[in-house]
């Protein structure tokens, strides 16, 4: 990976301002959230999403795209507002976020939310899903790329372990 110019980081650092702002609006709108978990990925988000992460939008299935796992999916709080500000999804989605009948929930779903590769909620299973879709595009011959994000509260699971193996 390149490294950035000062210019480019400058914008970054200001995207990355405006969707830490988004993430505590729809904290607000949602009456709850796991705002430390959120806030704690925002910079690495908006990074891969503005700068690394090969993706088109208007083809959120594209086959070669790289993936991107959110392993600790409490921090959903801040994936939504980065989804949305990409165009995946309609922002005023996020004023409806976990809330009854909603397609954000505290935990994305990929059935429902546009760009979110794997359902995730459930501590230590990102990392064997995020290691199972690299070995996937290395037994297909494709070139894409898997990004996972843990958290440390998952790291006593077995099947983390097992997917780092």
């Amino acid at each position: 990976m390149a490294n950035l110019a000062k210019q480019e980081w400058l914008a970054l650092e200001k995207k990355a301002f405006e969707l830490r702002k988004l993430c505590l609006q729809t904290t607000d709108w949602a009456g709850s959230g796991h705002i430390g978990g959120g806030l704690s990925v925002m910079d690495l988000l908006t990074v891969l999403y503005h700068k690394y992460l090969r993706i088109k939008v208007e083809d959120p299935k594209w086959e070669d795209r790289d993936r991107f796992i959110l392993s600790k999916g409490h921090a959903a709080i801040a994936y939504a507002p980065v989804l949305c500000d990409k165009g995946y999804n309609d922002i005023e989605q996020l004023k409806t976020f976990n809330l009854t009948g909603s397609k954000m929930g505290m935990h994305l779903d990929s059935n429902k939310v546009e760009g979110v590769d794997a359902s995730t909620g459930s501590l230590g299973h990102g990392v064997s899903i995020a290691a199972g879709t690299a070995l996937a595009a290395r037994i297909l011959g494709k070139d894409y790329l898997t990004y996972v994000v843990t958290g440390d509260g998952e790291l006593g699971e077995g099947s983390n372990w097992e997917g780092f193996m």
